[in-house]
Parts: structure tokens; C-alpha cells; sequence
């Protein structure tokens, strides 16, 4: 695939990506007062799980969507790695969200593992704030990129593991597919961070990878939120 129409398969589905996420957040928001009382706490977290995942990826790929506008992401270097920055903050408390529906719907405790999971959240954080980290550059520096990232590794497969844990377990099968998701979501996530740098198609997996975030808003949307069945349209008699 050459440069450029890489480029239009990005861009088209960043944009495709930011409308259906703010429209499934406009929808789960109006209709949150209809979830039933016993499902309306989690809802309500999985819509700021979403809020929170939305407000980061308009700064990181609206923003990659500007800099091929005004003429390119090395040109626009800064703005790219600013939305970069806002989404690594985002979606680090994206996976707090999850953490707290799990212990909501499996009315689980925290123990060791939970709050160790905590804990990468400020470390990850204090990583992040290094000036070696390069901000300001589209590309991230090879080795913060890794290092910065572990920490988001290791809290969203740890979050993966309780959903898939207490979900086999339960015969819950709404949160064992969100749990699948998350897996594929660092299955194509994965390759990204190690290899793009050299191969740069790999970074075409964000796309399968971003997919399966959109999966989970839709499970939690489907399996939460009541469907309002359409009433046909009556037959008149002639």
C-alpha cells in the first residue's frame, strides 16, 4: 500500500471512527435514565469509559487528521504528539473505568492485584512527565515509547484477566466478550509498539485495534441499555 493511499484509509476512518464514538455517547447518555436500576450504575461508567476514550481520541487522531490537512505529520509534528499525549492520558483512566465496572458487576474486592494495578496508573504518569518523551515529535523515541506503554500493558491485561476470569466463571457472557475484545485490542496493539517504527504498515493494526474499543461500546450498549422494540405501522382496511 503506497504513503498516500495509506493516508486516505487513515484519515477516512479516523473521521468514521470520532462520529460513531461522540454518537454512541450522544445515544447512551439521552437513554441512560432508561437502563433498569440495577444495571444503571455500571452504564453509567461504562458512558465515561467512553467519554473518557472519545475525549482522547479526538485529540490523538482528530489531530493526525489536521496534520495530513495542513500538509503532513512530520510538518505538524507538535500537534501530532500533543494528541498523542492526550490520549495516553485518557485511556490510562479509561482502564480505571473498566477496573471499577468489574468490581461493580462481579461485586469483587480489591486485593493485591487489584491494587497493584492501581499503582502503575501514578508510575506510568511520572514516566510520561519525562522530557524524554518527546512530546513534540510524531514519532515517539524508541525506548520511552516502550517504557511508557508497559505500564498501560500490564493494567489493561490485568483488567483483561478479571473480566475473563470472573465472566467464565459466572457464565457471563456479555463481559466475556468485552474481555475478547480487550484481548485482540493488544493482540493488534502489540505489533505496533514494537515493530511500526521499521515496518511502518504495521501501524495499520491500530485500525482492527481501535475496532475492538467500538465493539465494547456496543456490547455494553446492546447488553445494558433497554432496545425499544418498533411497533409496526397499522394495516388500514380499504
Amino acid at each position: 500500500m503506497s504513503d498516500v493511499m495509506r493516508m486516505y484509509v487513515e484519515v477516512g476512518f479516523n473521521v468514521l471512527y470520532l462520529i460513531v464514538v461522540w454518537a454512541m455517547n450522544g445515544i447512551m447518555s439521552a437513554q441512560l435514565k432508561g437502563v433498569p436500576q440495577g444495571d444503571r450504575k455500571i452504564a453509567n461508567l461504562f458512558r465515561w469509559a467512553f467519554v473518557l476514550l472519545a475525549l482522547g481520541d479526538t485529540g490523538h487522531v482528530g489531530f493526525r487528521v489536521a496534520a495530513y490537512a495542513m500538509g503532513g505529520l512530520e510538518q505538524n509534528s507538535s500537534l501530532v504528539g500533543l494528541g498523542a499525549l492526550a490520549t495516553a492520558i485518557t485511556v490510562t483512566f479509561f482502564y480505571v473505568v473498566m477496573l471499577y465496572i468489574w468490581k461493580e458487576r462481579f461485586r469483587g474486592h480489591f486485593g493485591l492485584l487489584e491494587y497493584a494495578l492501581l499503582a502503575t496508573i501514578p508510575v506510568r504518569l511520572i514516566v510520561m512527565a519525562f522530557p524524554q518523551n518527546d512530546w513534540g515529535a510524531s514519532v515517539p523515541p524508541a525506548f520511552w515509547g516502550l517504557f511508557r506503554n508497559l505500564f498501560l500493558v500490564i493494567l489493561g491485561v490485568g483488567v483483561l484477566y478479571l473480566y475473563l476470569r470472573d465472566s467464565v466463571k459466572t457464565k457471563d457472557r456479555l463481559f466475556r466478550w468485552m474481555g475478547y475484545c480487550v484481548l485482540f485490542s493488544y493482540l493488534f496493539y502489540t505489533p505496533v509498539i514494537l515493530f511500526s517504527r521499521e515496518i511502518p504498515i504495521i501501524g495499520m493494526l491500530m485500525i482492527p485495534k481501535t475496532v475492538m474499543y467500538v465493539a465494547i461500546q456496543f456490547l455494553a450498549y446492546f447488553g445494558l441499555w433497554p432496545q425499544r422494540a418498533v411497533s409496526p405501522a397499522p394495516v388500514s382496511a380499504d
